[in-house]
């Protein structure tokens, strides 16, 4: 006969990310405000992503982070993330799923800002791609992907991603272009 288990007893503070989510990055400080629909009041905490960061800490200028978040919006549209979706409907007869105008458009002008890099495999282009696109830390991408598949100093690794954010606002129209005297 077995016995019964005993249920485990939470020992973290719920209102607090938990030890794991903490390894993947910083929180802000919790926004309180009341829920729309309840009136409740709830504590909002957002994720600090890289860009964010490096906004706060003064690496990047506001344009450059402008330009890193146009071309992660780019690229999520694009849908080049790899993150497989079902259809909510689907039509009989059709085997091949075809991509919408938007996507198609959002692929040439990531197309277009990767060639303004350098190519994928520049050393700006490849960490914009990963950094920025697939939202991979500068330190993992540094770690593992690296340039040309071989590792990179994370501080130079941060070096390769100002620069390319730098371009991106240049070819975003963000920051004028300086003529040559």
């Amino acid at each position: 006969m077995a016995g019964k288990r005993k249920a485990k007893r939470a020992t973290e503070d719920l209102a607090k990310p938990s030890k794991w989510r903490l390894q993947h990055g910083d929180f802000s400080e919790p926004v309180r405000e009341a829920d729309p629909e309840t009136g409740t009041p709830v504590a909002h905490r957002r994720a600090v992503d890289t860009l964010g960061q490096m906004l706060l800490n003064g690496t990047i200028t506001p344009q450059m982070h402008e330009a890193g978040c146009i071309f992660r919006t780019l690229f999520r549209s694009a849908a080049l993330d790899g993150i497989a979706t079902t259809q909510f409907v689907r039509i009989s007869g059709v085997t091949a799923d075809t991509m919408s105008g938007r996507q198609v458009d959002a692929r040439r002008r990531v197309a277009k800002a990767l060639d303004a890099l350098g190519g994928h495999n520049s050393p700006a282009g490849s960490c914009v791609w990963f950094v920025v696109g697939l939202e991979m830390s500068v330190r993992e991408w540094a770690a593992r992907r690296g340039w040309s598949g071989r590792p990179v100093p994370q501080p130079i690794a941060g070096g390769m991603l100002v620069a390319g954010l730098g371009i991106l606002a240049m070819h975003f129209g963000l920051t004028p272009r300086q003529q040559a005297a």
